[in-house]
């Protein structure tokens, strides 16, 4: 399983539209050879380098159709539903770091089932419920750094 990006490159800079320096929406993101047995997907994006014990979530979406090939840029899966990210807001929230520069993982799960979860459940709900049922896993790793902290 595969997951790419036209907007940048594996370990690559993401491009300010992407941020909160900028447009603040999703990337255009594409998905390949999906496991034929995949009942549902999953995409959280997340940063490790975030302050304190865990990563801090940008975007929560589940229940992803598994035919599905690519998410277009600032859009959602017709069938998908979007959780609640850190910021506490439903959707994309972009890469936004206090200083310095983070990494951004897009991690693609394939899932032998669709999550019974609500709009808005968190990334840890999310994981939690997915513990068990994850066929594969694939990531798109991403680095931002903000120009300017005086936007």
């Amino acid at each position: 399983m595969k997951i790419t990006s036209t907007a940048f490159e594996q370990n690559g800079n993401i491009p300010e539209r992407y941020t909160c320096d900028g447009e603040d929406r999703n990337p255009p993101l594409q998905f390949e050879d999906i496991p034929n047995n995949a009942a549902s997907l999953a995409l959280i994006v997340s940063d490790p380098d975030a302050v304190g014990k865990k990563p801090f979530y940008h975007w929560v979406v589940f229940n992803i159709d598994p035919r599905t090939d690519h998410i277009e840029e600032a859009s959602v899966p017709a069938t998908a539903i979007e959780g609640r990210n850190d910021f506490g807001k439903g959707g994309y929230g972009g890469p936004c770091p206090p200083s310095g520069t983070h990494h951004y993982i897009f991690t693609l799960y394939a899932l032998d089932s669709p999550l019974h979860l609500k709009r808005g459940a968190t990334a840890e709900e999310v994981i939690q419920t997915i513990e068990g049922h994850i066929l594969e896993t694939a990531e798109l790793r991403g680095v931002y750094s903000r120009k300017s902290m005086g936007r």
